[in-house]
């Protein structure tokens, strides 16, 4: 091999994810050299650009208008806190979070115990099909969100709902799921947790995987059987990610929309506000009664009962996890 030829390999072409100058010496000889920061801001530019514009801009513009009457006219009165005044005195926004809260607890409590129950399934070392089953759990999730209210909506339906035709099989009289508050309410969680069961199984899934087998070996040389071993070793493994699907599932299901909407097909949420959530109430603040102004505030104030809510779910699974150590 002539030495042109080596000489020509030697010189590549300079790689962005390598320094220019190799031997250069760090402050710390024991660190890692690190990428091309140049080259990092690049690629993480459009994040933070599309962040800026469709994520920060939007809240500031929100905080700004929630001071302001402002309406579809062009009408824009400084009004201070008098939107915020307005939406605490409104009995229509405190039914809207009870409504909200009754929702999230018929459908956070059965999701959770559901998911770990079937990451448990799944988790089972002879389990055959588990490929095919960790699929099948995805569908609900990637399946749209009016085609499942579509299906609920015939499944409680109050005269050939299939759920009313079991009841009254039951020598039981037939239930107007969309006229009752309850049982409103009991239909959009089951939409809630037939759409996110499996998605959340499929996350505890991988936290069981990643649970060291020696703690098993060690349970089970001390005479815990499987019940045992999932009480005192997967579960107190599980406590991170229980605290992540709950604070994820808080955030998402205080924000219920979709839903509730299509299952009664009304923005007011039914004729006597019984399945009417913040969302809700905030659209047809919005884009019915063209109150901006007062939209933006109650979008500030699901924020902040989100943000108490999630933190309050983080110390209390914190708490419980540190109960089992």
């Amino acid at each position: 091999m002539s030495q042109a030829t080596v000489a020509k390999r030697n010189n590549k072409p300079p790689s962005p994810w390598k320094s220019a100058n190799p031997t250069r010496k760090t402050s710390n000889p024991g660190a890692v050299p690190s990428l091309n920061g140049r080259w990092g801001y690049i690629f993480t530019a459009p994040f933070f650009v599309m962040f800026l514009i469709f994520g920060l801009a939007p809240i500031i513009y929100s905080i700004y208008i929630a001071f302001f009457n402002w309406d579809a006219l062009g009408t824009q009165e400084f009004i201070g806190l008098a939107n915020f005044n307005e939406l605490v005195a409104d009995t229509r926004f405190w039914n809207a979070l009870v409504n909200t809260v009754d929702i999230w607890l018929l459908s956070t409590i059965p999701m959770l115990i559901m998911s770990i129950g079937l990451a448990a399934v799944l988790h089972h070392p002879f389990l055959k099909g588990s490929t095919f089953w960790r699929t099948i759990l995805l569908v609900p999730n990637i399946t749209s969100v009016l085609a499942i209210a579509i299906v609920f909506g015939q499944l409680f339906g109050r005269d050939f709902g299939m759920v009313n035709i079991v009841i009254g099989a039951l020598g039981f009289e037939h239930v107007d799921f969309v006229q009752g508050t309850t049982s409103s309410h009991v239909a959009i969680a089951s939409m809630i947790v037939w759409r996110w069961t499996g998605y959340n199984a499929l996350i505890f899934l991988a936290a069981m995987l990643a649970i060291p087998n020696e703690l098993y070996e060690s349970a089970q040389l001390d005479g815990a059987g499987k019940w045992k071993q999932f009480i005192y070793v997967t579960l107190p493994s599980l406590r991170n990610t229980i605290t992540f699907v709950l604070i994820v599932g808080t955030i998402g299901g205080l924000q219920v929309f979709a839903e509730p909407l299509i299952l009664g097909g009304s923005y007011n949420g039914g004729d006597s506000g019984q399945f009417s959530t913040l969302t809700l109430f905030l659209f047809e603040q919005a884009f019915v009664a063209y109150k901006w102004g007062y939209a933006a505030a109650i979008g500030i104030m699901i924020t902040f009962i989100v943000a108490i809510v999630s933190i309050i779910n983080f110390f209390i699974t914190r708490r419980l996890a540190g109960a089992h150590k």
